[in-house]
């Protein structure tokens, strides 16, 4: 009796094709899966070189670039990777409020300085930043994205912020415009700070489609008024690619399906086990 009933055990099993056929659904689906994860991961990474502003040579803030003729690794020996400019420019580290340039020392109004001033000389992220005078001096801070896909999305992220050059009184505006290759320039929003003032960080995104597989990113800080010179704050500067919607489409039917077939599985296991 107990061979006859493992014997139509062995049949019922057999002759449900369904249970055979959910494990090749449930494999083309985990390819499916893995391709659109794939695909996403790509999406993701950050093609910008040195997007958080890491110097080497040196623990103290600086003017970077080639500005009025100084040369910060001559100076200092230190140097700014991955970034190049000709404007009055400065890269902070949140140990070191003074930077060395070629008029002598610059700082900004902080905690240090101003008690009702809520800026802690550092990124949102404890790090560097970059500091750009938006009246004096102003040209743009660059650098090449390589591995660009002609006719994709590319997503431009980072942090920003105002602020005011210590020795200066009275409000001031700041922007920052960016481009990406041949694409329209987009700006941020104007800010307004009052006399020896920090708006806060914020965050900003602007989406670009490459025409070319490298291309120029450029930040350009924009400031009044003359003589009260106004800091553009600029962090953690990213350039990922921005995930097709087949992509996600695929993503989002591979759950689904696989959901779904986990359901009828289990359906069709509890259903066998009644039965026997």
């Amino acid at each position: 009796m107990e061979m006859t009933r493992s014997r139509r055990w062995v049949r019922s099993r057999s002759s449900m094709p369904g249970l055979r056929v959910s494990g090749a659904a449930a494999l083309a689906v985990l390819i499916m899966l893995v391709t659109a994860i794939a695909n996403t991961a790509a999406a993701q990474t950050n093609l910008v070189q040195n997007g958080t502003f890491a110097i080497t040579g040196g623990t103290t803030s600086f003017q970077f670039g080639t500005y009025n003729g100084y040369s910060s690794s001559q100076a200092l020996g230190e140097t700014l990777a991955g970034w190049s400019s000709t404007g009055y420019n400065f890269v902070f580290l949140p140990t070191s409020t003074v930077a060395t340039g070629t008029y002598g020392s610059l700082s900004l109004y902080s905690s240090v300085t101003t008690p009702s001033n809520s800026f802690n000389n550092a990124s949102p992220t404890g790090g560097n930043f970059i500091a750009a005078d938006g009246d004096y001096g102003t040209t743009a801070i660059t650098q090449t994205i390589n591995g660009l896909t002609v006719g994709q999305t590319y997503a431009v992220s980072f942090a920003w912020a105002g602020a005011q050059q210590t020795g200066y009184t009275g409000a001031t505006t700041e922007q920052w415009d960016v481009t990406l290759g041949n694409s329209a320039t987009q700006s941020t929003q104007v800010i307004n700070i009052p006399s020896q003032g920090f708006s806060g960080w914020m965050n900003q995104t602007f989406n670009y489609v490459a025409t070319s597989s490298s291309e120029v990113l450029s930040f350009l800080a924009n400031g009044t008024p003359a003589g009260v010179p106004p800091f553009a704050l600029l962090a953690n500067v990213k350039v990922t690619q921005v995930p097709e919607p087949a992509s996600m489409a695929v993503l989002l039917t591979g759950v689904a399906g696989l959901i779904g077939g986990t359901r009828r599985r289990r359906g069709r296991s509890a259903s066998i086990a009644a039965t026997g």
